[in-house]
């Protein structure tokens, strides 16, 4: 049977609520839990680390990892939740957290808040980021914002400035068409083209007073709003200031594939947690800079998110272990100090302090990021609603489709718009 993304997306999200009614694992006399997570293999040695020490300190409990790049990993959730073999523990995204929860596919932690669960030094907002409708599912791994990551000494071998704070879109543009001009070796470029990239959209889209999503779960931007967005990374490929679309193709959404990593551009963007994983596969030293805005004072369309948020699955036969685990991960010294920052900032003012000392240059730079935005941060966006989870591959697909010269911005915006209202419609 051949399966499709979309297929299996609509497979998977359509079992949620069959799943969480049967299926339970019986497992041995001591817990074996399984965790699930996406992100590179630097998330997976710290993570391992993680589940080491944990092992060490309950010896009753063992836990099985597995780990997938971004665009693999929600299909295989979805495959395995509605094939009854959900994972124990799972890592869960804000935009995907409310639509598992309200199909009954995550455990409500509520009664743990206090007991097995020692958040309360992570403050409403972190501790909110993670409930449905008023119930906790998923617990703050990590705070995180969009970020730009850069290699200074490509920017400086150019003569051109890097990206830097209250910088504009057009002068990053500019910089980018001046970098092409100036490039230090054949085949690079000033950035890689985050026209497909769903989190840069939604920033852009706040900084002009829109969104992604509106409260009542309908797309918070038009047909011109995609159109203009597309249109920008139009023409910074045809200025040479960002990669050629046969490039950007290559991307899949990781680290490993990102044009920064395989030396086709000297700037990318991401989540500022990630920049460990950046580091760690680039060789050249790199650095982070905010977003650009529309003008000078214009608001920045930054906010602070729950990097990850790791969740229990509703079928779970060993919830005491589990909830155990996830409060290793977020409150207990050993488990917090194994992940690092990897995953973001950890929400617990307590464990910030813990970090702090023996923070390394790499962590250094990405805690000195997040607070150098959080004055300008607005709120939280609204809630992605059901379907929500495709629409990147949309965007990213719609992207491709104008750098290959297939379609026009005004005709992928019309088009991202019909079929996000489909796909919205369908749930």
């Amino acid at each position: 049977m051949s399966l499709t993304r979309r297929s299996v997306l609509q497979g998977g999200v359509a079992a949620f609520a069959l799943a969480s009614l049967g299926g339970r694992v019986a497992f041995a006399e001591d817990a074996r839990l399984r965790f699930l997570w996406w992100g590179s293999q630097e998330r997976a040695d710290r993570t391992n680390a993680a589940i080491q020490a944990f092992q060490s300190a309950r010896p009753g409990t063992s836990i099985v990892g597995e780990f997938a790049g971004w665009s693999d990993y929600w299909p295989r959730l979805a495959t395995q939740v509605a094939g009854r073999n959900a994972p124990d523990l799972i890592q869960m995204d804000y935009r995907y957290i409310f639509e598992y929860a309200r199909r009954g596919a995550l455990m409500p932690l509520d009664d743990e808040i206090g007991k097995a669960l020692q958040i309360a030094d992570f403050g409403a907002a972190n501790i909110d980021s993670g409930r449905v409708d008023g119930k906790l599912y998923g617990i703050n791994l990590g705070v995180n914002a969009s970020s730009i990551v850069y290699d200074a000494a490509t920017w400086e071998k150019t003569g051109v400035a890097p990206p830097k704070a209250g910088q504009t879109w057009e002068e990053l543009a500019a910089a980018g068409a001046a970098f092409a001009k100036n490039k230090p070796k054949p085949g690079i470029f000033a950035l890689a083209d985050a026209g497909g990239v769903e989190p840069s959209f939604e920033l852009w889209l706040r900084q002009n007073g829109k969104s992604l999503y509106a409260p009542d779960g309908g797309l918070g931007y038009e047909p011109s709003d995609a159109a203009a967005w597309f249109t920008l990374w139009k023409d910074m490929r045809e200025a040479r200031a960002c990669v050629p679309a046969d490039v950007q193709a290559l991307d899949q959404q990781n680290i490993e594939s990102n044009a920064i990593t395989t030396g086709k551009a000297a700037t990318a963007f991401m989540h500022s947690n990630q920049f460990v994983g950046y580091q760690k596969l680039n060789k050249a030293k790199l650095a982070l800079a905010p977003y650009p805005i529309l003008k000078p004072g214009a608001p920045s369309g930054h906010y602070l998110k729950p990097s990850q948020l790791v969740s229990l699955s509703a079928t779970t036969a060993s919830r005491e272990a589990a909830v155990a685990f996830a409060n290793f991960l977020v409150a207990d010294p050993a488990g917090v100090k194994a992940l690092g920052t990897e995953r973001g900032v950890p929400a617990s003012a307590a464990m910030r302090d813990l970090l702090t000392p023996d923070l390394n240059e790499v962590d250094r730079i990405m805690v000195d990021y997040i607070a150098l935005i959080t004055p300008d941060v607005g709120l939280l966006p609204p809630s992605p609603p059901p379907g929500a989870g495709e629409l990147a591959f949309v965007l990213k697909r719609l992207n491709e489709e104008i750098g290959f010269e297939r379609t026009s911005p005004a005709d992928a915006g019309e088009a991202l718009v019909r079929e996000a209202n489909a796909i919205l419609k369908r749930g």
